[in-house]
């Protein structure tokens, strides 16, 4: 039996440090930060920044100090702060801390046991390897993008969370997380190569599955998940707000039915007969523009229907579900997401750290 004491955050120990970079790579580095890790960021002084946001999320938990990297010896205080950390995160075109002499090769030189991790959209080679590209690019050289919309409409951006930050930011963690492991076994670190357009791929394992197995072949719009299907979708309210339907299996289906007054006997058989869909979807549309999205929501409230309210993110905070399990926490009056998952034995929390980038530097022994 496992104990029950509590104890540190699952990553307390493992120094991280982070050049600041855009997309993905900071997102990697809160990741890492929220689980516990000691990251220390370095950034470029007066460097442009897409989006100046004030204290954004995925800049937290972070300690900075500034460094210009066209001089030598910020690229020797550089390398001795990679000299004492466990990971290396960086976010740059392939070579660029090659030039910089920052490399894999000069780094790992000097700290055999350090997981160099390496953030890009195309990968470290390829034709594209040192083409610009932001989310919308890699989603639409994978095949994501032009899935993704309405049958007769465009392809729709889904937000950047497909590609920047669940197949970018996230694997990466997953590489350095594996390479931390493998390294106990070794005792030697690693390069991770982390491409946007590769997690994202590999998040389309189901959909491709599907369409081996016959069951995605249709246009946009036209299949099982993509909007569709009459029981998997978004219908509009008499309010001009929405509920999302997700009544995949036949039980839930025939919730589905019954709960809005149509005949589950007539439906079931029918469910998957794609001739039938439009039909069907008409019917669910024209009954749910009866009532307002709430009274929707409040008749299938606790059922097995998989029927929702769309809510906005101020809505969702305030969601009973949401509220009893903190899944928004609440930042200087602005929503954040809070650290997940959540464990056990090793309670994580937000961090706001307070002191300098120079204090972590003592703390490391690298002279300031």
């Amino acid at each position: 039996m496992l104990p029950n004491a509590p104890s540190s955050p699952p990553l307390s120990g493992i120094r991280v440090v982070e050049f600041a970079g855009l997309g993905p790579a900071p997102y990697a580095g809160m990741l890492l930060a929220d689980l516990g890790a000691d990251v220390l960021r370095i950034a470029r002084p007066d460097a442009p920044e897409l989006f100046p946001v004030r204290n954004a999320p995925q800049d937290r938990g972070r300690r900075q100090i500034l460094l210009d990297l066209k001089k030598a010896e910020a690229i020797e205080q550089g390398l001795r702060i990679a000299g004492k950390a466990d990971v290396l995160i960086e976010g740059f075109r392939p070579g660029v801390m090659e030039r910089l002499g920052l490399g894999p090769d000069v780094v790992l030189g000097r700290n055999p046991k350090l997981i160099y991790g390496r953030m890009t959209g195309w990968g470290q080679d390829g034709p594209l390897a040192n083409t610009a590209g932001h989310d919308l690019t890699y989603l639409a050289l994978t095949g994501v993008l032009e899935a993704i919309g309405p049958e007769n409409g465009p392809p729709v951006p889904p937000l950047n969370l497909v590609g920047d930050m669940g197949g970018g930011g996230a694997f990466l963690v997953i590489g350095i997380l594996s390479a931390l492991l493998e390294r106990q076994r070794s005792g030697l670190g690693q390069v991770i190569d982390a491409a946007i357009i590769d997690g994202t791929v590999s998040q389309l394992a189901l959909i491709l599955g599907l369409r081996a197995g016959g069951l995605w072949g249709g246009a946009r719009g036209q299949n099982i998940l993509d909007g569709g299907a009459p029981f998997y979708r978004t219908y509009r309210c008499l309010d001009g707000k929405y509920v999302a339907v997700a009544a995949l299996e036949s039980k839930f289906f025939a919730m589905l039915v019954q709960g809005v007054g149509l005949d589950a006997a007539a439906l079931l058989p029918v469910q998957w007969d794609r001739a039938r869909w439009p039909a069907l979807q008409s019917e669910l549309a024209a009954t749910f523009a009866t009532k307002p999205r709430d009274a929707w929501a409040s008749l299938f409230e606790k059922t097995d229907a998989c029927v929702a309210p769309v809510l906005s993110f101020d809505e969702a905070a305030r969601h009973p579900h949401n509220a009893a399990r903190s899944t928004y926490a609440e930042v200087d009056g602005h929503l954040q997401p809070p650290p997940a998952p959540r464990f056990s034995r090793s309670p994580t929390s937000l961090s706001s750290r307070s002191d300098s980038g120079e204090d972590v530097l003592k703390e490391w022994g690298v002279e300031a």
